[in-house]
This record gives C-alpha cells, sequence and structure tokens, in this order.
C-alpha cells in the first residue's frame, strides 16, 4: 500500500473522500465540494439514514463536474473527541468502505479540528496508520485468488495543510506498523512452516534488517543454564527449543535496559495431557506473546528509539512423544526451584518461568513485561475486549493502562496475592504448574511472579486479543499482532529518553 501526503486539492480522480461530523455537519472541504457539485452532498445525506458517527460511511457516485469518479463521505463523529485511537478507527473504517471498489487511487481531505486534542497533520497521519494496519492480508499460501478477492486501492493520497509535518508523523507510525505487520506474519505462519528453530533463523536476519543486536541460545546452552522448566515442555518435539535475545541499545547511556519476555509455543498439541481436536485447530498462534516481543523490537528499532531494550523469546513445540514431559513429572527451573507439572497443557507458564528469570537475572532490567497467550480463563473473564494485566507494582501498571487506551489495545488490571498461591502446593516439590480449577488466570499469573523476584514487572495474557474472528478495528480477521502498539506508545511516553 502506497501512502503519500500532500495540500489540499479537491481536483483528484479516482476516489475522493470527505468528511461529514455529527449531526450531519459538514467539514471545510466537505462544504466546498458541495457547493462545486451543486448541493448533491447535502441531497444525499438528507435523503439516506447518515448521521456523521464515527466510522460511518455513505458512497455517491460523482456527478459531472468533478474529475472523482465517486465521492465516499466518511463519518466522523464529534469532532473535539478524535483521538489518536479513534483516527486510526477511522482510517481503518475508511478501508473497510472502499476495499472492494475498483478504483486503484484513494484520496482523502482532512481539515482542522476546532476543540480536537490533535492538530489536523496528526489526524492525517494517525487515518493512514490505520487504514494501512487494516489493509493488512495474508496471501502467502493462497495459489488461485482472484483479483475480486483482492482490494483494488493500492494509492492512498492525504491531504491536509502542510503536509509536510503529517508526513514526518506518519513516518514513525509506519514503522511501528511494520512491527504489527511482522508480528502477524508470524502468528499466521503454520506450525509445519514456523517452529523454533525456523523462528530462530529468521529473528537472525533482524539484524542486518532493522539493526537489531541477535543472540540464540541452544538447547546445549540452556542445559548449562540449568533451564529444565523450559526444556521439560519442548523434549517431545523434533524441532529443539530456543531461546532468542534481541537488544536494542538506542539511549545514550548505558542505563538498565526495559526488558519484554514472550511466550513462544510455536504449536501446542497440549503434549500428553492432549487437546481435543478442535482446541488445537488454532494454536499455532500459541506464540502471540513472542510475536509481540519481536514487533515491538522492531518497531523500537525502526524509529530509532532513544531507549535501551532487550527482548527475550522462549521458543518450544508442545508435542507428544515418546520423549515427551509426563503428567506427574518434577523439573528444575533455572531460578532453583522445582516443578511438579501436573498438566502438560499448562506449558506457557514453564516457558515463562525460565525466560523470566534469565531476563531479570542477566539484564537488571528497569521493569519487565511479558506478553502471553497463557490461558484460556482469560477469555471467560474478559472475553476479546481487553488483555489481563497482573502487575507486581502500580504505577508500571497505570503507565500499561495508560498506554492501552491511548492505542486501543485496552487491559483490565487482575489481582495478584498468597491467597491464589495456596492451590500452587505440592506435596513433593516447591510447587505444581496448575491450581485448583478456579481463578486460572490468577493462579497462572501468581505462578509466574515467582520468577521476577523485585523488578517492577507486569503480565498481559493476550489470550483473548491476539487472533480476532472477523474485521476489527484497525484488525482485519486473523492475527492482530496485538501489543506492538501498546508497548511502543508506552516506551514513547514513560522511557525513552
Amino acid at each position: 500500500m502506497k501512502i503519500s501526503f500532500a495540500e489540499l486539492d479537491l481536483a483528484k480522480k479516482g476516489t475522493l473522500v470527505v468528511g461529514i461530523a455529527a449531526d450531519r455537519a459538514l467539514t471545510a472541504s466537505a462544504a466546498v465540494l458541495d457547493a462545486r457539485i451543486g448541493g448533491a452532498i447535502s441531497r444525499a445525506v438528507g435523503a439516506s439514514r447518515f448521521a456523521g458517527k464515527a466510522g460511518e460511511t455513505l458512497e455517491i457516485l460523482a456527478p459531472v463536474g468533478v474529475d472523482a469518479s465517486r465521492i465516499v463521505l466518511l463519518g466522523l463523529g464529534k469532532l473535539a473527541e478524535i483521538d489518536e485511537a479513534k483516527a486510526e478507527t477511522l482510517g481503518a473504517s475508511l478501508f473497510a468502505a472502499v476495499k472492494g471498489h475498483p478504483e486503484k487511487d484513494l484520496a482523502i481531505a482532512v481539515d482542522p479540528v476546532v476543540g480536537a486534542s490533535l492538530s489536523a497533520q496528526d489526524i492525517a497521519a494517525e487515518i493512514a496508520y490505520g487504514f494501512l494496519l487494516r489493509s493488512y492480508r495474508f496471501d502467502k499460501y493462497h495459489t488461485k485468488l482472484k483479483a475480486e478477492d483482492k482490494a483494488a486501492v493500492e494509492k492512498l493520497t492525504v491531504m491536509v495543510a502542510d503536509a509536510a509535518v503529517a508526513k514526518k508523523r506518519y513516518q514513525n507510525l509506519e514503522k511501528v506498523a511494520d512491527g504489527v505487520v511482522y508480528a502477524r506474519d508470524l502468528v499466521t505462519e503454520p506450525g509445519n512452516i514456523l517452529n523454533p528453530e525456523t523462528y530462530a533463523e529468521k529473528l537472525k536476519g533482524l539484524e542486518k534488517a532493522v539493526g537489531l543486536e541477535i543472540e540464540v541460545l541452544t538447547v546445549k546452552d540452556m542445559k548449562k543454564l540449568g533451564m529444565g522448566s523450559l526444556l521439560g515442555v519442548g523434549q517431545g518435539s523434533v524441532s529443539e527449543s530456543r531461546i532468542v535475545i534481541m537488544r536494542w541499545q538506542g539511549a545514550k547511556d548505558t542505563s538498565a535496559p526495559i526488558a519484554f519476555v514472550g511466550k513462544g509455543v510455536t504449536f501446542d498439541s497440549g503434549g500428553l495431557s492432549l487437546k481435543p481436536a478442535k482446541s488445537m485447530e488454532d494454536m499455532k498462534w500459541d506464540m502471540g506473546g513472542s510475536a509481540a516481543v519481536v514487533g515491538t523490537m522492531i518497531a523500537l528499532a525502526g524509529r530509532k528509539a532513544k531507549v535501551n531494550a532487550v527482548g527475550v523469546v522462549g521458543l518450544v513445540e508442545n508435542m507428544p512423544s515418546a520423549e515427551a514431559q509426563r503428567p506427574g513429572d518434577v523439573v528444575t527451573s533455572m531460578s532453583g526451584q522445582t516443578i511438579e507439572v501436573l498438566n502438560t497443557d499448562a506449558e506457557g507458564r514453564l516457558v515463562l518461568a525460565d525466560a523470566l528469570w534469565y531476563t531479570q537475572d542477566r539484564f537488571k532490567p528497569v521493569a519487565m513485561i511479558n506478553l502471553a497467550t497463557l490461558t484460556g480463563a482469560i477469555i471467560i473473564g474478559l472475553g476479546h475486549e481487553h488483555a489481563g494485566l497482573f502487575s507486581n507494582n502500580d504505577a508500571l501498571s497505570d503507565a500499561i493502562l495508560t498506554a492501552g487506551k491511548a492505542t486501543g489495545e485496552t487491559l483490565w488490571r487482575m489481582p495478584l496475592g498468597e491467597a491464589y498461591a495456596k492451590s500452587l502446593k505440592s506435596p513433593i516439590a516447591d510447587f505444581r504448574n496448575i491450581g485448583d480449577g478456579t481463578a486460572g488466570s490468577v493462579v497462572a499469573a501468581v505462578f509466574l511472579e515467582k520468577f521476577v523476584n523485585e523488578v517492577p514487572w507486569a503480565h498481559l495474557d493476550i489470550a483473548g486479543v491476539a487472533w480476532g474472528g472477523s474485521d476489527r478495528g484497525v484488525n482485519p480477521k486473523g492475527a492482530t499482532g496485538w501489543g506492538v502498539r501498546l508497548l511502543d506508545k508506552l516506551v514513547r511516553t514513560k522511557y525513552e529518553a
């Protein structure tokens, strides 16, 4: 998708888009165009149920006298309420409205908005960003895709006063979009293509591509480190487990980094605690947490963020075989704590146990955030609206919640506490990997907390938001890349120099 910025010019070919505010109020560009075409816009609005609600669209075949072949009216909602997330959603709504159009060229006029928290240039950049994110497709394995199955639009021109300012703002957003797209691609890849070894090999290419420092730990390396918790999960697979460390040194000093840790179970069969077939169909995306970490690191490197950051992803495949971990086995984690594995399908926490300990022990981060498609229980509690947030630090938690609201990647803070840890007691080990069946997401988070010591830490359970069953906002159906925009915003507002 080619996106460019230009000064306001209503003499455009292809599809021309103008905004209509709430209660059918015409923006300046819409009013000028309406006068030019003899009031056709006012008549069309008056004869329809179109009311200018945010994201609402109305299409008009362009009358004689204009260069455009069609005009699209885009509802802006209440202008004073337009913020970054809402502007991005406007862009996404626009793509959804025009993806079936035959024209390749699309142009939208963005006018100054009195009372809004954003400038016209910021709104223009965010609309372009949302349009780009929603236009994502994964067609890698289609061999007979018809032209009508693809969106025809190839170029979006965003017209706004001081277009150069909007373009500069968009260039940073485009780098974040690169991270989102990379994360979506990772999550969408099938398990026979993306396994721990091929995943790690792919990430090595990021050194040259975006300038990240990449280090890969093999099974031999992890055995030396005592990572029995992570290695136990992957021992049933023919693909060897890996840990990949990504580093971005963007600060002027050697200050402690912000650390991101991701669960990367490239396919989760449940192990010997085998999942039902229906529950296994989507388990290629059980590495969504790792994809979010990778995408975030790409975004930070791409926009040359002035921060030191480290991303650590634990990559395993959880498979049943003669070599697989058994329910009842006891493993020793890198921390030295022993774990009784009663359910091999509660594997993500075992991967993160060693990845978290390794990260906090080696890098001494200023804060550590892990992401994981960890529990089905979080979907029962929060559906697909919010990710679950668990944290040992109020300031970190508040910053994450604020970044979530700003980006539309929202979270709901959940509790922690010793009361929940009681169900993890084991008669033969320090603790076991599952509780008594209640408060499943909380118990999983309490388990993880045992491996973070005193570092400010947050666990994001993204099981309900990593994959979408339908088009929604800036996310088309499928992998969402959830977490990249959130974490980039967090770094930008809290940690970047």
